[in-house]
């Protein structure tokens, strides 16, 4: 995995796939792709490169976030891409990482060192 790209790893989105990574304590997003498997840590669901965990507003003091990964394209076992949504506004982002801080449930993830 490279750590200047943005790319994360997935224990279960396939390899390849596009995602939109958002911060719900900084509102932040980001587009990463899936390129490796882990992290093996139970409760967290994806694992950013550091340039992407820093674009987002993680730092290597921080560590770990509670983020929503939201995918975008999905590669196909015959080869071709399902695209799943589109992105929403950038306007929305704020308005919609506020609603998710209120909620307790989304999920965290590991900067990758």
């Amino acid at each position: 995995m490279n750590p200047r790209g943005n790319n994360a790893a997935s224990r279960t989105l396939p390899l390849g796939t596009v995602a939109q990574v958002t911060n719900v304590a900084t509102g932040k997003s980001a587009i990463i792709r899936i390129e490796d498997r882990g992290p093996y840590i139970k409760g967290r669901i994806v694992d950013l490169s550091p340039s992407t965990a820093r674009e987002i507003g993680i730092t290597r003091h921080i560590g770990v976030a509670k983020v929503v990964v939201t995918p975008i394209a999905v590669p196909l076992p015959n080869g071709r891409v399902k695209r799943i949504r589109q992105l929403p506004d950038p306007h929305d982002i704020p308005r919609l990482a506020s609603s998710l801080r209120r909620k307790s449930h989304a999920p965290s993830l590991v900067l990758r060192e």
